[in-house]
């Protein structure tokens, strides 16, 4: 065999290498975090937690992963992205095994913020390994096959986690994770052997870390205490952490986030100014559609997974092909077409009410789940698309970022609601016509959101492709 037949062998090998990786590690935390949602009612039951204190076992999850993204992204950069990847993978291993034998909801929320780490180097790292293997005109492809892996995982998760929750309890889902985390480190260790570091010997910017870390936990944290004092003192610190963070990036040669990429890079803003406002608007359907078929309609947790499968499954029929169109078509295009069909299934979803049949859950779901595959993957393709190869790491963290971010304040938004509407209070039939109020209040402003989304994914402009 010549050389160049075994480089090409090679090349080949190294691709769909880290392209199984990716796709299990996305897996991994898609399937946990959809599961958990559906776990979550019983889970309140047995620890005794109000509506309020509820939400945190999601929130507190996505701020730890959320704040350590960034950080993470640039340290994956300079010291190698696999490395990060492996840590990552292992630390969300293990909490998920300790998340299954935890007995009270303190620890339960330390061992959410540990995965929140863990999954927080996974996100910086996985779309940056595959964008640095795969070049564009075929990176929306693969692309496009590891967001599919994400909604198989959401898929399987209301389903299979209602399974587990029914016949094994709450606990059996993170233990579930552990297991599929487990098999996740063995492959990597068994056939990831390459390593990429883009932008080895470069500096790291402490300083920077701990302004960015400071400022987007006391932001989002300060948004879920609002509409109290204490809440908007939080998120005023965060917005001055934020303006110092801007300050510090034009002072650093190497700074922990380039506030330049925004202001210089059209697409790279817009797209993920477009990935937040969308996440913003559809992050926590699921645990609001989950909360009602079981509260409001009675369903089990099993009748409830099932239906709710319908929207990660029509995800993951669309978004190969979303990907595959994305490397020959401009993936603004794509992206802004799929936010409208979100915008259409969050519209007729505020009309839900005690006799709404669940055939129009389901219809509605299909329609979420159109519009969700046909924005995800081309999306992400404009943005790590439009920087240079040594940046991939912090384009990585950003499309994470602004998933979690987003992710964040849906719940926020979705708490919010629930505090002015139920107050702290266990859902019970005398207060499910409060319910009904919050869920549909809450898909309005999710409504207005997404639309505002569809004109910043229209104003992207177009992608340069080299």
């Amino acid at each position: 065999m010549n050389p160049k037949s075994s480089k090409l062998i090679k090349d080949r090998e190294i691709k769909y290498t880290v392209l199984i990786a990716s796709i299990t590690s996305s897996f991994l935390t898609a399937f946990l975090g959809s599961a958990v949602n559906i776990a979550l009612p019983l889970l309140s039951r047995e620890l005794s937690i109000d509506t309020v204190l509820l939400t945190w076992i999601n929130t507190s999850y996505l701020l730890s992963t959320t704040i350590f993204l960034v950080p993470f992204g640039r340290i994956s950069d300079i010291y190698g992205r696999k490395k990060i990847f492996l840590y990552g993978v292992s630390i969300f291993t293990l909490s998920s095994l300790l998340c299954g034998i935890a007995n009270n909801y303190t620890l339960l929320i330390i061992l959410r913020v540990l995965q929140g780490i863990g999954a927080g180097m996974l996100f910086a790292t996985s779309t940056a390994i595959l964008t640095s293997v795969f070049p564009i005109g075929e990176r929306g492809r693969a692309l496009g096959l590891s967001v599919t892996s994400v909604y198989i995982g959401l898929s399987l998760g209301p389903f299979l986690g209602g399974v587990l929750t029914k016949n094994f309890g709450w606990r059996s889902v993170f233990l579930f994770g552990a297991i599929i985390g487990t098999f996740t480190i063995v492959l990597i260790l068994a056939v990831l052997k390459e390593e990429w570091i883009e932008a080895k010997g470069e500096s790291f910017d402490i300083l920077g870390a701990i302004i960015y870390g400071i400022a987007i936990a006391s932001f989002m944290y300060g948004f879920t205490k609002l509409p109290s004092r204490i809440g908007f003192y939080l998120v005023l610190i965060g917005i001055l952490g934020f303006i110092g963070l801007v300050y510090n990036s034009s002072r650093e040669k190497e700074p922990i986030l380039d506030v330049k990429l925004f202001l210089n890079n059209r697409v790279f803003s817009l797209s993920n100014i477009s990935a937040l406002i969308n996440y913003s608007a559809t992050s926590a359907v699921s645990l609001l559609l989950s909360l009602y078929l079981q509260q409001v309609k009675g369903l089990n947790p099993q009748s409830a997974g099932t239906t709710l499968i319908f929207q990660p499954l029509t995800q993951a029929m669309f978004s190969p092909l979303a990907g595959r169109l994305s490397d020959r078509i401009q993936p603004g295009y794509i992206a802004s077409i799929g936010m409208s069909f979100t915008t259409l299934g969050l519209f007729l979803l505020r009309y839900i009410d005690n006799h709404t049949p669940i055939s129009f859950i389901i219809f509605c779901s299909i329609i979420l789940g159109f519009g969700f595959g046909l924005f995800s993957s081309p999306n992400t393709n404009a943005i790590m698309s439009s920087v240079d190869r040594r940046l991939y790491g912090i384009a990585s963290s950003m499309v994470s970022t602004m998933r979690m971010l987003g992710q964040t304040f849906s719940m926020g938004i979705s708490t919010i609601v629930f505090t002015l509407v139920i107050g702290r209070t266990q859902i019970q039939p005398e207060n499910y016509s409060l319910l009904i109020t919050s869920i549909k209040l809450i898909f309005t402003i999710f409504t207005i959101l997404c639309l505002v989304g569809v004109f910043s994914s229209l104003g992207r402009g177009k992608l340069i492709r080299d």
